[in-house]
């Protein structure tokens, strides 16, 4: 079996953990010998645009490369031309500038990949443009079958300004994934069929996220009460805006420090704000993913506040470290959290009730080892197997069409 991957959701030279989750499969993937090449999909300004965004410091990522190796992953990058025209056009006529997106890149990938031989398309993400109708072009053209992944943010906030083209996608596809049930809800609520829908989440690499000796990376951080952390991008979807207020409120009742990885354009003023208010917080910043666990297992609970999310991956992650986890209940948080952490509805004086969740956990902790458990289900391993147990059904209904 050959499949072409094609991905909303990849790595570059600025940020090689972009779509680490992507990279992940694919290593996994590897084991199974199954072949495969890989496409990031992503958009080269003209001069002007360029220009423009400076001017509106809206800059993108600068990929020059024609592709990348990360964690031994080779990506190749599939770029489409936008214009300043393009950009004022997609304001009023999106749906066509989409099109007209996924036209160029459908053309760019079936002439860079014309003397191989795939059996199936996998695109990951229905973001700007969608991957899965990039694939849909590339399916109708080759005569291969496609399937989709969504994420979240694509069927959250992409697809209802879409429906229509969103649906056509997943219709047509042979199976679409869903990372969470509550993520296949949402796209039910737009119209969307559910015939051919499956439920896989993200996963996790227990070799790396693993439990390691807490009282000494404490002390190497500094830190020598209960620590309370998160980990993920510094921005309003994932509630970073209440970090000082869900703090001050856990402080208020319990002696902690706090500690936060990540970075994002919330970074600046949530560190002004912690200090204006006397948190005792530290912020490392962006770490790369095999940092990460070390970070983790500094904390005795990690919170995940979101507004909204696909699945919560780092749920997992946490977990598989022994860590527990206080989540809002949007998107696929409560599923991933289960019984490893606590979930708090969304509603009036939501940031007081997670933090006194917090305040419980500290107080009332779940045995580690349970934890770590439940989060083993979740591995790679598990995880790509029911992926592939996907392609082989994909084919199979192909032959008999």
């Amino acid at each position: 079996m050959k499949i072409l991957f094609i991905t909303n959701l990849f790595p570059y030279p600025e940020n090689e953990t972009s779509g680490i989750f992507i990279t992940k499969r694919l290593k996994e993937l590897k084991e199974f010998d199954i072949e495969f090449k890989t496409y990031g999909i992503i958009g080269k300004d003209t001069f002007i645009l360029k220009i423009v965004k400076y001017i509106f410091r809206k800059q993108e990522a600068g990929i020059r490369e024609a592709s990348i190796v990360s964690k031994g992953i080779e990506y190749n990058y599939a770029n489409f031309k936008r214009t300043l025209m393009d950009s004022i056009y997609k304001k009023v006529f999106r749906k066509d500038l989409l099109l007209t997106y996924s036209r160029r890149l459908s053309e760019k990938i079936s002439n860079l990949t014309i003397n191989e031989s795939f059996d199936i398309i996998h695109a990951h993400g229905m973001f700007d443009p969608p991957s899965g109708l990039v694939a849909k072009l590339i399916s109708e053209k080759l005569n291969i079958p496609y399937v989709v992944t969504c994420h979240g943010s694509d069927i959250n906030l992409a697809m209802p300004n879409n429906k229509e083209l969103y649906n056509n996608v997943l219709e047509q596809a042979g199976k679409v994934i869903f990372v969470s049930n509550a993520l296949l809800n949402k796209a039910k609520s737009l119209d969307y069929s559910e015939k051919n829908a499956v439920v896989i989440p993200n996963g996790v690499d227990p070799k790396i996220f693993k439990p390691l000796d807490k009282e000494k990376i404490k002390n190497e951080l500094g830190f020598n009460k209960k620590v309370v952390g998160f980990v993920g991008g510094l921005k309003k979807i994932k509630r970073a805006d209440k970090f000082p207020q869900i703090f001050e409120y856990i402080s208020s009742k319990k002696d902690v420090e706090f500690l936060v990885v990540g970075d994002g354009e919330l970074r600046e003023n949530i560190e002004k704000e912690c200090q204006k208010r006397n948190l005792k917080a530290k912020f490392v910043g962006r770490v790369s993913q095999d940092k990460v666990p070390y970070y983790i297992n500094a904390m005795d609970v990690m919170i995940l506040p979101s507004r909204n999310e696909g699945f919560g991956a780092v749920i997992i992650e946490a977990q598989a470290c022994g860590v527990s986890v206080v989540g809002s209940s949007n998107g696929g948080i409560p599923e991933a959290i289960g019984d490893g952490g606590i979930v708090v509805e969304e509603g009036e004086n939501f940031e007081k009730r997670l933090a006194e969740a917090v305040i419980n956990l500290l107080e009332n902790p779940i045995d580690s080892n349970y934890i770590r458990e439940k989060a083993l289900e979740y591995s790679w391993e598990n995880i790509v197997k029911k992926e592939v147990k996907v392609y082989e059904e994909v084919l199979k209904e192909e032959e008999f069409k």
